[in-house]
């Protein structure tokens, strides 16, 4: 099994509410690729609740192996739901391990 774990930090200049509808659109769009991508075992996508640290959105998924996630990282409908987070992205940070 492959970890996959994603950390956003959304850009400054997004007002408290764009963040939000950003945030929950994310997470809407993410969460409902399970089913719809069948090399994804399980995926969470969580909100920072701690405001003194600098990171906004959390990616927590795992897959069977790291082709499975090379899949899932090309396929069409995962790129339409990361390309729509990305102009609001001012830093991304990616692990990927095995259990």
């Amino acid at each position: 099994m492959v970890k996959h774990i994603v950390l956003f930090k959304l850009k400054n200049e997004l007002s408290a509410e764009t963040r939000t509808e950003v945030m929950n659109s994310f997470k809407q769009g993410i969460e409902n690729l399970v089913g719809r991508i069948e090399e994804i075992r399980s995926i969470e996508v969580g909100f920072n609740c701690n405001a003194d640290e600098a990171w906004h959105i959390c990616l927590n998924a795992t897959f069977d192996t790291m082709d499975a996630l090379r899949t899932y990282a090309t396929h069409p409908l995962h790129l339409a739901v990361a390309g729509a987070l990305k102009p609001h992205v001012e830093a991304r940070s990616c692990v990927d391990y095995e259990v």
